[in-house]
């Protein structure tokens, strides 16, 4: 294990008072980590970037919004990732037509022997530890926004009846870009719940050489369990008490707070972006970079953690303006700009 001398002095936060105990902590945790990348990456082909930062997402405990045209894999990544954990799994289909009921549950009246009537409630596929949500954006705004209560709170209301969900709860969506035919746009309130956007590309020349290998011959390869949930949420727990150093608390506010255009000093900001991350962001920020330093075996974060998470942690987070558009400005190149002022 490396530990990052630069960033484990004036430790802000984290701090479990026992390093010895942290340090065999972590070191479990990064064997058990390296069988879920190998378990995950005999499934699932090149995309290492992308099984990073879905892990980072679980280990903090939140929810992933996964981006990419149809074909690339992100369903198979879903299902793969639950099994590895072995977590209770469902999986929504969604679609213009499906209703709110659809994903929470609904009552039902029935009838006892004696005649008398009452309400039973229906459990809905939300009840699970982890939700796939395949297609989020094909769906009406209106279900769409049923998933804000479970995603924030971990429990759901129907008909003024609170019901908890199981532990842990993870949503792991897959969605389709916008321009794509038959698409609504996710609400800026749900899009600020997922932890991360991971954005799936297509192959590389080798990569698609071996998937086009190994996926059409006679034997299959399917992901075996590796974690249990009561794992996964001890690790979980684990990474709160990473320590993190002033300089890195201190670069993820200053990056946060100047990507927001009434707050900013550079021009870019003020003139191409209608809309900034807010706190929560700063909240994802700090636990995915101590996710990412605990999965590489790391005592501590540094600032190269905050650089490699900017983009899936800031950029779902974040709208350009109307003539930021016209001129061809991208989120990418404004979240590059970002990072340069923390260097």
């Amino acid at each position: 294990m490396t530990t990052s001398t630069k960033n484990s002095k004036n430790k802000t936060t984290g701090d479990s008072g026992n390093t010895d105990d942290l340090v065999d902590a972590i070191d479990g945790l990064v064997d058990d980590m390296a069988k879920v990348r190998e378990g995950v990456g005999r499934v699932i082909f090149g995309q290492e970037t992308v099984i990073e930062e879905s892990l980072i997402t679980l280990l903090a405990g939140g929810h992933c919004l996964l981006v990419g045209v149809p074909g690339l894999g992100k369903t198979r990544l879903v299902e793969t990732l639950g099994k590895v954990f072995g977590m209770e799994e469902r999986r929504v289909q969604f679609t213009p037509d499906l209703m709110p009921a659809d994903i929470l549950g609904s009552e039902v009246l029935e009838e006892s022997e004696t005649g008398k009537r009452s309400f039973r409630f229906v459990k809905g596929p939300v009840f699970c530890q982890l939700l796939m949500a395949d297609e989020i954006n094909r769906a009406s705004p209106r279900t769409q926004s049923a998933l804000l209560q479970a995603m924030q709170e971990h429990r759901v209301s129907v008909a003024g009846q609170y019901y908890d969900l199981p532990q842990p709860f993870h949503v792991l969506a897959t969605q389709n870009p916008l321009e794509q035919e038959g698409t609504y746009p996710l609400p800026e309130a749900q899009l600020d719940r997922f932890f991360m956007q991971v954005d799936v590309t297509h192959p590389d020349l080798e990569t698609e050489r071996e998937i086009l290998i190994k996926t059409t011959g006679a034997d299959s390869v399917e992901a075996k369990k590796v974690m249990d949930p009561k794992a996964l949420m001890r690790a979980q727990s684990l990474v709160r008490h990473v320590p993190v150093g002033e300089s890195v608390a201190e670069a993820i506010l200053k990056l946060v707070r100047a990507g927001r255009p009434d707050a900013s000093d550079l021009p870019e900001i003020r003139n191409y972006v209608s809309w900034g991350p807010g706190p929560r962001a700063s909240q994802a920020m700090m636990l995915g970079v101590r996710a990412r330093a605990m999965i590489q075996g790391r005592l501590a974060p540094s600032l190269e953690d905050v650089y490699a998470l900017a983009q899936p942690i800031l950029r779902h987070r974040m709208a350009l303006t109307f003539g930021a558009r016209a001129e061809g400005v991208s989120v990418s190149q404004i979240i590059d700009r970002l990072c340069h002022i923390i260097e």
